[in-house]
């Protein structure tokens, strides 16, 4: 049976671990990247380097931002398009894919190395730690174009069909930098420089592999010229699904410097750190939930594509029990053992003692993010960009934004912990909300087809 008929007629409980492991497996892996880069350096050179690679934080989210954007649009389109049997489409939208990723990675790179030292200061960056923010953004700001086409690429191999094949995008690259970073921190003496230019090779080597992925592997995505004709309706589309998801890590990093800027107002350099392990944590935990996501993604884009509306209602509430789970798994573990979590990253004991109460604050309603992701991920598995924005951005514009603004007037440094909670659980609200009445459309749609089969 061929991928398309699997994918429209197989065990979808089946077909959503199928697609979701694979890539849950990848990103965790991927997760790694900084995680690995944060545990070495906080072991190999201190607290406070840990707080310079944090305050880095909002430019990565830049980086993987240009990715996602150009990957979630172009996947959504190449999975409705092999829905639909439009090989054509889904081939020319890989090419328009990795066109944009050059453009607009050159375009963000130069001005963000010219204008470095103020870009850093503005993150929040103090005189104790910006020493060693310079030193890492310096060199991780030429592995953008290699990391945007790393997740493009990624997103794109998963939309065909290829699950396994995308994981190894993200092994290989993630188990490069697990070897390279000891090696250019402690052999080669090179501190945080070391781990950044152990990140970069990793990002290049991946990129490699996803071309040669391409070129000689069993993608229907052949590398030729015809693929990289620019085409004007396929960009706007890429663009338009793919812009929520640009928004949204936007915000993050926009958040994420709001976040910095409050501890330091109402905190020290050392509660920086603790926002950098803190969302090392947050990265491994959230990545399972994501990677089920994209399986969901995927699945949806095929079944909504050919018209088969209650498999749509039926993966949905597939994904909805299993990132329900893992979401409580994941508030047990880092509600319940903060202080070995925080032992993972550094040895200093005054940082794992202050760093306690943050974690457990954050994650009060970590059980609800499954709903979150797969809300959002419906939405622009089924073509739907304008509420798909609304949802991507109603927990950190309307919700947590103004949380971390006011609630530190009330409760100083905790308000700040307390702002995340608070943004998921009015961010839930909202987004049961739209897929309610989404499927009530859904059932519409199944209705109207089932009279006009009769």
């Amino acid at each position: 049976m061929e991928e398309r008929e699997v994918i429209l007629n197989g065990n979808l409980r089946k077909l959503l671990f199928r697609f979701s492991l694979p890539a849950t497996i990848g990103l965790v892996v991927s997760a790694l990247y900084n995680v690995v880069d944060t545990l070495y350096v906080g072991h190999g050179v201190g607290p406070l380097a840990i707080a310079g690679l944090a305050i880095v934080l909002p430019f990565q989210i830049l980086m993987f931002a240009v990715g996602m954007m150009i990957g979630v649009g172009s996947g959504s389109i190449i999975s409705r398009s092999l829905g639909r049997d439009d090989k054509h489409k889904a081939i020319l939208t890989t090419g328009n894919g990795i066109i944009l990723n050059f453009v607009i990675s050159l375009i963000v790179m130069i001005p963000c190395y010219l204008l470095m030292d103020k870009i850093l200061i503005f993150f929040g960056a103090t005189q104790n730690i910006i020493s060693y923010s310079r030193d890492y953004m310096g060199i991780i700001i030429f592995g953008f174009l290699f990391q945007s086409l790393n997740i493009t690429g990624n997103n794109i191999i998963r939309a065909e069909g290829k699950p396994r094949a995308s994981m190894y995008v993200l092994i290989l690259g993630a188990v490069l930098n697990i070897i390279l970073d000891p090696v250019f921190i402690f052999v080669f003496k090179m501190g945080v420089r070391g781990a950044a230019i152990a990140t970069v090779l990793s990002q290049i080597f991946s990129t490699l592999y996803i071309f040669l992925y391409f070129i000689y592997g069993k993608s229907i995505f052949k590398i030729n010229p015809k693929m990289f004709k620019p085409d004007s309706f396929i960009i706007r589309e890429i663009l338009k699904i793919g812009f929520p998801s640009f928004l949204m890590s936007i915000v993050d990093s926009m958040i994420f410097i709001l976040f910095n800027r409050a501890i330091i107002r109402y905190g020290s350099d050392l509660y920086i750190a603790i926002m950098g392990i803190a969302i090392r944590v947050w990265d491994i935990t959230i990545m399972p939930i994501i990677g089920i996501s994209q399986g969901f993604s995927t699945i949806t884009g095929f079944n909504y594509g050919a018209g088969k509306f209650e498999r749509v209602k039926l993966i949905l509430r597939e994904a909805l029990i299993w990132t329900t789970v893992i979401s409580a798994l994941s508030f047990i573990v880092v509600f319940g053992f903060p202080n070995l979590l925080l032992k993972i990253f550094t040895s200093d004991m005054n940082l794992i003692s202050l760093g306690i109460t943050p974690l457990r604050i954050t994650t009060v309603f970590f059980i609800t993010l499954g709903i979150q992701f797969i809300g959002g991920t419906l939405f622009q598995a089924i073509g739907k960009a304008i509420p798909a924005l609304i949802l991507n951005i109603s927990r950190q514009i309307i919700f947590l934004i103004p949380a971390i603004i006011i609630l530190p007037l009330f409760f100083k440094l905790n308000g700040i912990w307390f702002s995340l909670p608070f943004s998921d659980f009015l961010s839930t609200l909202m987004t049961s909300l739209f897929i309610i009445y989404e499927l009530k459309i859904i059932k519409k749609m199944q209705f109207e087809n089932n009279n006009s089969e009769k």
